[in-house]
């Protein structure tokens, strides 16, 4: 059976964690400034877990999109004019810069596109490690409060 003073001591455990609201019940007999130094321990444990596993992208796909494609545009006319080397010879050398760069630009456009499809993906993958870090954080939390002695009822 349960004295007032420990029924008191239930009362006024009950704590807002990283997790939302929970019942913390100590189990054995905690003060009050006992509870508190736990929970701020355990919450620091869990903040840390969850920062340790997430990750972010740097970004900037676009801009890599667009310079690898400008290279590739360009590389990929250069060989297009040299399989046509006797035309190729005979055509003006501004005509041979201006078809390289207009080919460029089409292949930088295209990188843009490509690079924005990986970053938008990256950062749907990055939501998702992030709901799991936070996941894992509250189960990091609970297992912390439990290894000290106390239960948790959400």
């Amino acid at each position: 059976m349960l004295t007032s003073a420990r029924t008191a001591l239930l009362a006024c455990s009950l704590l807002t964690t990283t997790a939302g609201a929970e019942t913390l019940i100590p189990l054995n007999g905690q003060s009050q400034q006992q509870i508190q130094s736990d929970v701020s321990a355990c919450q620091s444990q869990a903040a840390s877990s969850a920062s340790s596993s997430s990750s972010s992208s740097g970004g900037g796909e676009r801009l890599r999109g667009a310079a690898v494609g400008a290279a590739a545009g360009a590389a990929a006319a250069e060989v297009r004019g040299q399989r046509h080397e006797e035309a190729y010879d005979r055509v003006d050398d501004d005509v041979k810069q201006e078809y390289r760069q207009n080919q460029a630009r089409e292949a930088a456009a295209a990188g843009v596109v490509v690079g924005g499809s990986r970053q938008r993906r990256d950062r749907r993958e990055d939501r998702r490690n992030e709901q799991t870090a936070q996941s894992g954080s509250s189960q990091t939390y609970m297992n912390c409060m439990s290894a000290r002695g106390y239960s948790i009822n959400p």
